[in-house]
């Protein structure tokens, strides 16, 4: 199995997660620079954390248009996981492969700490190793992580049980007070409505080895391979 880990200028995650598909897990893994438009035989794609084109104009704005971003959109249409983490899940969602969209901090505040995570879904490629409920303790850090969409759509979102992961405490109980940044009704990641393409804010590939604080964010990473490999028998 491979892990294509698409690299923009600006990002900062990306051999985080390079390192934790092919040490952690023992999977082949590629880094895909953004100019690039081959995907290089990917089985999942990851968009990694960091800055993409320094975030000029608006988080992902930019890196939408990268030439990468059109094998990207073309491999998620042929039901390929898409993994979007923190700074790649802005660029999904400018990209339009997920719905909704950023906004600052509501306390315009950058957060940067090891938050609980609460697992709403099992039935995407990066929870399917995941138990339902089950509480996740990943980092986070982000000054635009605040999870905003029209009423519309996030009725939507949740009426189709596109809302993956919430921002709960460490018992999963789902509050204003474990909402670290006025996400809408807690949201910490969706998925698409064919359920391959997922973005959260939280790191996964920050949370895979105890000496990192925490190693639960394997089995996100960990449930790709269980999906593919399912899918292969």
């Amino acid at each position: 199995m491979k892990f294509s880990v698409v690299v923009f200028p600006g990002s900062n995650s990306d051999y985080d997660a390079f390192y934790a598909a092919s040490h952690v897990l023992g999977e082949d893994a590629a880094l895909v620079w953004h100019k690039d438009t081959d995907l290089q035989g990917a089985d999942v794609v990851i968009l990694p954390g960091g800055f993409a084109h320094g975030d000029y104009l608006r988080t992902g704005a930019i890196a939408r248009f990268s030439p990468i971003m059109g094998a990207v959109k073309a491999f998620a249409d042929r039901g390929g996981p898409v993994l979007g983490i923190c700074n790649g899940f802005q660029v999904l969602l400018e990209a339009g492969l997920l719905p909704g969209a950023m906004v600052r901090n509501d306390r315009i505040k950058f957060v940067s700490k090891m938050v609980p995570v609460r697992v709403e879904q099992t039935d995407t490629p990066f929870t399917v190793a995941c138990a339902s409920k089950q509480v996740l303790h990943m980092p986070v850090a982000h000054g635009e992580g605040n999870y905003y969409a029209d009423p519309e759509t996030l009725a939507a979102l949740e009426a189709n049980r596109q809302v993956v992961f919430r921002y709960s405490n460490a018992a999963g109980e789902v509050s204003p007070a474990s909402n670290i940044n006025g996400s809408l009704n807690n949201i910490a990641g969706i998925c698409n409505r064919q359920r391959n393409v997922v973005g959260l804010m939280p790191h996964p590939e920050r949370a895979t080895e105890a000496q990192l604080g925490s190693a639960d964010g394997r089995v996100i990473l960990a449930s790709a391979v269980k999906a593919l490999a399912s899918l292969s028998r």
